[in-house]
């Protein structure tokens, strides 16, 4: 844990979970070890989580054809889940072929007794090759009771049409057909898009739950390889969840994976042979494209049912890669006091102030910032901060649904995006933004955040992840934590309370300025403009 003074402890820098978490896969035993328990047990301990498995049948199958599928005994059915229920409880469990009805009733029963936050399901029936591998009756079982005690299932489009006779030829269909399953008990639906011919080059895969739905995208492969994808995909998104990121976060992730894998993946058969097990994603290049409403892939395919977004046609006007120090005030006292102290970035995040008072403050605001040549972004209030000109906004990722993205653009405004995880980014990558934010690091009183802290080890990944952009740290960062946040390689650190609650806030200033730096110089936007151009 950090200590009361807000330094750095050892605890700073270890993951979100200190230990590697337990998660359990529920499936067939694949001999020739492309899918089922062999390609997930070998996805989770790729992902860092210890893998628990719990055997379902034991197939005869190589890389060509399934010869045999032989359902275990009920008996050793559930004295494996009974066994591992007593020392190794989950974190998370994953749930791949069930081969008979009997085995989708006496997990469902098990399901219950269990303290789990999270249960995933792939719901295999047919194998790749075409070969039936559960009773007919099974999927009526999975209908009428597990999926009531899923937290995600994740069909590709056959399975989703053979749970609910709904077709998946386009994308109205693909809605219908999730919010059906949903309506059967299901919390959450990822529809896989590898078998919908409707998507052309592209693998579309779709999220829905009772609040919300996305969808991802991600380049088709050119490759004969890729035995058990649904198996890995699955396990994948048990093992992210399980170390404490939620589930958004985990399909991007474990889409990212997937990629990846198939990217790698060799023959080791006759056959297709199974995906590469690479390690966490780290090359941006395999994660998925968030598809966002109003996108030019939304119109393309018709993937959402409305759209009021207004997007950008272009990127946002670019800033300097190294941002330096990056205060965020609420006032433009405390505005002036520290651009007399020669800060280059700077935030205003107005909070309670009456209408009437909000655009004349920006004025003032924008005025302070030109005349001290900093790079000033109005948090959330873009309507005033064109109207006064000012150098930049920042917005939350829900204000990127209600803002006018192509307004802000067209006007020449920087734009900075805060994100909070893998998904964010994804997102906030599709608005090509000036710079993005990564937060928030720490704990933090300074507002209600949605999520958990991320930590150093996340930040070190989001940072390396998105390099291509400029990148602000934020969040409960102390005087004493920025060495180690700066060592994350990124170009900036935000603070609020560390100057704006210092009983000393001059001193903590210019010590911050000092450990920072103001940044690279500010470019006008002429300037900015003209070197665009030129390329």
């Amino acid at each position: 844990m950090s200590s009361a003074s807000g330094a750095v402890s050892p605890a700073d820098l270890l993951p979100v979970t200190d230990s590697r978490p337990v998660v359990w896969t529920i499936a067939g035993s694949d001999s020739g070890g492309g899918a089922g328990i062999q390609a997930d047990l070998h996805t989770l301990h790729d992902l860092g989580v210890h893998g628990c498995s719990v055997i379902s049948a034991i197939t005869a199958q190589n890389s060509v054809a399934v010869k045999m599928v032989d359902p275990v005994l009920m008996q050793t059915f559930t004295a494996q889940i009974d066994a591992l229920g007593v020392d190794l409880p989950p974190a998370a469990i994953k749930i791949g072929l069930l081969p008979t009805r009997l085995h989708v009733e006496v997990l469902t029963r098990r399901l219950a007794a269990i303290e789990t936050p999270f249960v995933v399901y792939d719901p295999v029936a047919i194998a790749s090759t075409g070969t039936p591998m559960a009773e007919p009756n099974m999927l009526e079982a999975v209908r009428e009771q597990l999926l009531p005690r899923l937290s995600l299932i994740t069909p590709n489009g056959p399975e989703l049409e053979a749970l609910t006779g709904i077709p998946t030829t386009s994308p109205g269909l693909l809605r219908a057909g999730a919010a059906r399953l949903r309506e059967l008990g299901a919390r959450a639906v990822l529809v896989k898009g590898g078998h919908l011919a409707w998507s052309g080059e592209l693998c579309l895969d779709y999220y829905q739950d009772e609040t919300r739905e996305f969808w991802l995208a991600a380049p088709r492969l050119d490759t004969r390889h890729g035995h058990g994808t649904g198996c890995c995909y699955a396990s994948a998104i048990a093992a992210v969840v399980a170390q404490d990121y939620p589930v958004e976060d985990a399909i991007t992730l474990a889409r990212a994976y997937l990629q990846q894998g198939l990217a790698a993946a060799q023959g080791v058969g006759a056959g297709p042979g199974p995906i590469a097990h690479l390690g966490w994603p780290a090359d941006l290049a395999h994660f998925p494209r968030a598809v966002l409403a109003g996108s030019a892939l939304d119109r393309r395919f018709g993937l959402y049912e409305t759209s009021s977004a207004r997007l950008p046609d272009g990127p946002f006007a670019a800033t300097e890669h190294n941002l330096g120090l990056y205060p965020v005030v609420d006032s433009v006292k405390w505005l002036r006091r520290l651009l007399g102290l020669g800060v280059k970035t700077i935030q205003l995040r107005i909070k309670n102030l009456p209408a009437a008072q909000l655009a004349p403050a920006i004025r003032d605001a924008v005025a302070l910032g030109r005349r001290h040549g900093a790079r000033l972004f109005i948090n959330d209030y873009w309507q005033q901060a064109i109207e006064a000109g000012a150098w930049g906004v920042h917005l939350g990722q829900e204000d990127m649904e209600t803002a006018d993205l192509a307004a802000i653009q067209a006007a020449g405004l920087r734009l900075g995006i805060s994100t909070h995880g893998y998904f964010e980014l994804m997102r906030a990558r599709e608005l090509a933004p000036s710079y993005i934010a990564l937060g928030h690091i720490f704990p933090t009183n300074t507002k209600a955040m949605p999520s958990r802290p991320q930590g150093l080890v996340r930040l070190h990944r989001y940072r390396a992840l998105m390099a291509e952009w400029p990148t602000v740290a934020i969040g409960g960062i102390s005087e004493a934590r920025v060495a180690a946040v700066k060592a994350s390689g990124v170009g900036s650190i935000a603070l609020v309370s560390a100057i704006t609650a210092s009983d000393d806030w001059q001193g903590a200033t210019e010590r911050l300025l000092a450990a920072v730096g103001t940044g690279d110089e500010p470019r006008s936007a002429t300037v900015i403009r003209e070197a665009e151009h030129a390329l």
